[in-house]
């Protein structure tokens, strides 16, 4: 949600790092910004779910690589 919402603000998302336990904004926020970038029109709990699922997966794995690290890269992959 964190991410999502910078992205949606145009913020630069490559010098953001999620805070485990952090709150921001309420569950109605964060569930229509699911349903607004999840890519399905209409759905599930289930898919909303996987979408979420896969998103947090994939952000913690960039988090975690040092080739994703703006301190390591400089600015050779900006915006990658």
């Amino acid at each position: 949600f964190q991410y999502l919402k910078r992205f949606d603000q145009g913020c630069n998302l490559d010098t953001f790092w999620y805070e485990a336990l952090s709150v921001e904004g309420s569950p109605a926020e964060c569930l229509q910004l699911f349903l607004l970038h999840c890519g399905i029109l209409d759905p599930s709990w289930a898919e909303l779910r996987n979408f979420t699922w896969f998103l947090n997966i994939q952000l913690r794995d960039c988090e975690a690589s040092v080739f994703c690290n703006p301190d390591f890269i400089q600015d050779t992959l900006n915006g990658f």
